[in-house]
């Protein structure tokens, strides 16, 4: 990626042909079938929105806060022992139908930002949406991005210190992530652009926040946030997104117990989860 010229949809790289003839085997069991110029169109749209954004104050705010915060040795100085050269791994959860709704599209341009800004190789980005069309795929494998076919509902392990972009995904999505990752060693990997798990809690009354969402409501108290700024334009698309990262010395003010033989959440009493489960697709 280039960080100070502006981005340009790359010509049609080799071994496109392959996925063609992949799209027409789709295409026998009557699924709709992408057209080229409609994906083309949205890289269009998406590589726009992105050099509109580089222009913009909040991201010039973000993007010297984020790496502002990496120390010239690469240690990331929230204390959570990540290197910047370690951070070679991103998830994104829930985006949202880019090709039809501004919003979403203003997120995956951010996206594409952030990668650059964190030195994140975009085909290490895995993006995972139920709703995304069969041309909004194509889309995102000619950006580079690698496009998970199943449904995780978020329950992801990391190996390595890994970026989550959580842009308004619901809460079971990030409980779900905390579940999976629920030791003082893998938490510490995780480091999260989404949604402020303050404002969360201060919208939720605590005793439905510890039955429903028992991992969440457990690291409030311990996680380290950082409010990333809005411009006022750009509040429906980015309000209330926080930086969240968990630190071993934080981790080590709750008890031993807590990490204990951890249960899989259920969410049996919670009607609107806020994300499409597996099952349902």
């Amino acid at each position: 990626m280039a960080s100070d010229n502006e981005w340009q949809v790359a010509g049609r790289r080799k071994g496109a042909s392959s996925r063609k003839k992949k799209t027409s085997t789709v295409a026998a069991v009557d699924l709709p079938v992408p057209e080229a110029g409609d994906s083309h169109r949205d890289q269009q749209r998406i590589i726009q929105t992105l050099n509109e954004l580089r222009g913009e104050d909040f991201w010039s705010e973000w993007k010297d806060l984020l790496t502002g915060r990496l120390s010239d040795t690469g240690s990331y100085r929230g204390q959570t022992g990540v290197q910047i050269e370690c951070l070679q791994d991103c998830v994104c959860y829930g985006l949202g139908s880019f090709s039809t709704c501004v919003s979403a599209r203003y997120q995956l341009a951010l996206l594409l930002l952030l990668l650059d800004a964190l030195k994140i190789p975009v085909e290490h980005c895995s993006v995972y949406d139920p709703v995304f069309s069969l041309t909004e795929l194509e889309t995102l494998r000619a950006l580079g991005f690698s496009v998970l076919t199943e449904n995780e509902e978020g329950k992801r392990a990391v190996r390595q210190p890994t970026l989550f972009y959580l842009m308004h995904c619901g809460k079971a999505l990030y409980n779900n992530l905390l579940w999976k990752n629920w030791s003082s060693q893998a938490l510490p990997k995780l480091l999260i652009i989404g949604n402020s798990f303050h404002g969360i809690q201060e919208r939720m009354l605590q005793r439905e926040l510890q039955r429903d969402y028992a991992y969440l409501s457990t690291v409030m108290s311990v996680c380290e946030e950082t409010a990333l700024p809005c411009s006022q334009r750009f509040l429906d698309v980015f309000n209330d997104t926080a930086l969240i990262c968990f630190t071993p010395q934080s981790l080590s003010q709750l008890p031993e117990s807590t990490w204990v033989d951890p249960e899989e959440p259920q969410y049996q009493h919670c009607p609107d989860l806020e994300i499409i489960r597996r099952e349902q697709r």
